[in-house]
């Protein structure tokens, strides 16, 4: 990948790079870890649970080896969480990432710990498995205050209700109140042997939530995965709608119509235009670490496409940089400057 310095700052192929997407201490994480996936070892006992267990982790490491990546490091090569961090900042440094935002990382109180050794690099989401539960808008808002953290990651999913239940409004409301985005993951979740459906999952059901709250911008990740009909629609109804581009994917070789990754980023960029797409990577574990080819060919797709660098810049920097408040931003190329997304605050 071409990466150079502007300014004495790290740019990739000219663009500064803010990533909105990336977890931390994923394989030791309860919230990310209830969805079930192959990647990380299952804790199930019965003989049909480990059958399964088996099966499920063949098809997760069949993935990685399509994608020539290693398999994820053992729970007894840990560590610990500042090491960890260590890693993701060298990471970071090697891939010429400017700013990284982590949406999990096993609690708030260990993810104060990791944007605290970021020196700047890092932000951080508070992160909850149930908007519905009682206290959750308080434990966000302490969170925010507490520790300064930039957004709300949750999994539909694992929720006990619709989104569109009245009942999680006063966690919206602190959204709005603090000037953070949430982003809420819908469609199927986890590797290999995850969520593939049920009754939380589809993100139509967000349109009433947006409506009702349009101080508050709600980001999809994955393009929205299987459900890209019902996020374009979406975003046509509800302004405060975005999407990021983490992840590998794959799920386009699911979807019953041909699609490829070039065809989803042309549909949300031809109806939405840059200024609602986010770049994310997804990336969760060791050894893989930053996954720097989800970036080359997402930079590569943008390119192809003929978008003007302005327009890159957007999506792969300024975008993330105004909802995550990253004072002072700008990017490193003073000819993009005016791509900096509507609302920033400088």
């Amino acid at each position: 990948m071409h990466v150079s310095r502007i300014a004495n700052r790290p740019v990739v192929q000219g663009i500064s790079i803010v990533d909105f997407h990336l977890h931390f201490r994923m394989p030791f994480d309860p919230l990310t870890k209830s969805l079930s996936g192959g990647q990380f070892a299952c804790e199930e006992s019965s003989a049909a649970a480990a059958d399964r267990a088996a099966k499920v982790a063949g098809m997760s490491a069949r993935w990685r080896r399509s994608w020539d990546f290693a398999d994820p490091e053992q729970g007894d090569a840990d560590q610990g969480p500042e090491a960890e961090a260590d890693r993701w900042a060298a990471e970071l440094d090697d891939n010429h990432v400017e700013h990284a935002a982590f949406v999990t990382a096993g609690g708030n109180d260990a993810m104060a710990k990791l944007v605290a050794r970021g020196g700047g690099r890092f932000l951080g989401m508070a992160a909850m498995a149930d908007p519905f539960q009682p206290g959750a808008a308080e434990n966000f808002r302490q969170a925010l205050e507490r520790y300064d953290l930039r957004g709300l990651k949750i999994f539909a999913p694992l929720m006990s209700a619709r989104i569109d239940d009245p009942g999680a409004d006063p966690v919206w409301r602190v959204a709005a109140e603090h000037r953070v985005p949430v982003l809420i993951h819908f469609g199927h979740c986890g590797s290999a042997g995850g969520i593939a459906h049920n009754e939380m999952i589809e993100p139509a059901w967000l349109e009433t939530v947006a409506k009702r709250h349009p101080d508050v911008t709600f980001v999809i990740p994955h393009f929205g995965i299987q459900h890209v009909q019902q996020v374009l629609f979406l975003m046509w109804a509800c302004p405060n709608v975005q999407v990021d581009t983490s992840g590998s994917n794959q799920w386009v070789r699911f979807m019953a119509q041909q699609l490829t990754l070039e065809d989803v980023f042309r549909r949300f960029y031809e109806t939405h235009g840059p200024e609602r797409i986010i770049f994310g990577t997804d990336s969760s574990w060791f050894p893989r670490g930053y996954v720097r080819r989800y970036l080359a060919d997402q930079l590569r797709i943008c390119w192809e496409m003929g978008m003007p660098a302005s327009h890159v810049q957007q999506i792969f920097g300024a975008n993330a940089a105004s909802l995550l408040r990253i004072e002072g931003w700008t990017p490193a190329d003073p000819a993009l400057h005016t791509a900096q997304a509507p609302g920033a605050k400088l």
